[in-house]
């Protein structure tokens, strides 16, 4: 886990978000969780490289992420390590993001889950899928960035 000035701790991050999608607009939801899965979230074995949300029936759900059960905290009840989970937001946000999805065709891609207290929240962006030649080009300026860092950096010396 990773502390940040604010408080809250990062408890996993979607590395591969950035890389395939255009990311715009953040937002952030609680989680509807059962006991075992906070049990393992706090032991760090949550995987959301692959997930997304989605919207149902004027719900939010996670699907895609993957929550490994405890051996010790999972003995008596049957879990499901990929269920779709339940997302917490308001009627508002609802209505916007299904719009978002239905009319602009824009994404719903997972980023962050951190601790906020002592919840469970999931920070979710608004992102349009990248074709090939936009991630090679993102490739390019970050390798130029580096090099440009590289020479500065020699000749003030």
């Amino acid at each position: 886990m990773v502390k940040s000035k604010n408080g809250a701790n990062t408890i996993a991050f979607n590395k591969k978000a950035r890389h395939n999608y255009t990311l715009s607009e953040k937002f952030e939801s609680g989680m509807s969780l059962l006991g075992w899965e906070v049990k393992s979230i706090r032991a760090g074995k949550i995987d959301i490289s692959d997930c997304y949300v989605f919207i149902k029936n004027s719900e939010a759900y996670l699907l895609g992420s993957e929550i490994t059960p405890l051996l010790q905290s999972s003995s008596h009840v049957e879990c499901d390590p990929r269920r779709e989970r339940k997302l917490l937001l308001n009627e508002k946000e609802l209505t916007k993001l299904s719009g978002l999805v239905e009319r602009d065709g824009l994404s719903l891609i997972a980023t962050k889950i951190y601790w906020k207290g002592c919840w469970v929240k999931l920070e979710f962006c608004v992102g349009r899928g990248k074709k090939h030649h936009d991630k090679r080009e993102d490739e390019k300026t970050r390798d130029w960035e580096r090099k440009k860092e590289h020479i500065l950096k020699n000749n003030n010396r």
